[in-house]
């Protein structure tokens, strides 16, 4: 299952790459667009349950992948990433300022661990998400539109999977015995 996850995540991710050097950014974009909803729904069939972080990718995927297509212009799907980034940050810094860890909620009961440790990992993400955010500006407003796609496609996920590597020791301190050696 996890595997399955994993492809229909990236996915879209590559077929976007793929478009993208064959035929350009307004075909990549709108294959991709078509690649989300193609991915969400194959989630939703096979899980029968749709996690929300890809319904929010989504919801912002359609509306600036629409606004690139609909102006051909691709500065929207670029500012794209901002979006999500900050909206991600913005969720999960609010919550925490407020006791409440959506991470929680991101990783659906897969962990137990204290209130302190979420809200530590909460604002960790929340500046990680902010410096991506920065880091996508930087990078579409300073470089071609190819460094970009290259950027987004090879650049974010790795960046991404590293800062979750870098917080698994102190997830692995504060999990439950019997998690950590599950896992």
């Amino acid at each position: 299952m996890k595997a399955n996850r994993f492809l229909l995540d990236i996915g879209p991710l590559i077929i976007f790459f793929a478009a993208f050097k064959f035929a350009g950014i307004l075909w990549a974009t709108g294959l991709f667009m078509g690649a989300m909803v193609l991915a969400l729904g194959f989630s939703w069939l096979t899980e029968k349950r749709l996690r929300i972080m890809p319904v929010i990718t989504l919801v912002l995927v359609l509306f600036f992948g629409g606004l690139t297509l609909y102006f051909k212009d691709s500065t929207f799907i670029k500012m794209k990433p901002t979006a999500i980034y900050l909206l991600f940050a913005m969720a999960l810094g609010g919550g925490a300022a407020f006791g409440q860890y959506y991470l929680k909620v991101v990783f659906d009961g897969a962990f137990e661990m204290p209130d302190s440790v979420w809200r530590i990992l909460s604002w960790r993400w929340t500046g990680f998400f902010l410096a991506l955010a920065v880091l996508n500006e930087a990078i579409w407003r300073n470089f071609s539109e190819s460094t970009w796609v290259n950027f987004k496609v090879f650049g974010l996920l790795p960046l991404t999977f590293g800062f979750a590597f870098a917080n698994m020791p102190l997830m692995l301190k504060y999990m439950r015995e019997d998690e950590a050696k599950e896992g």
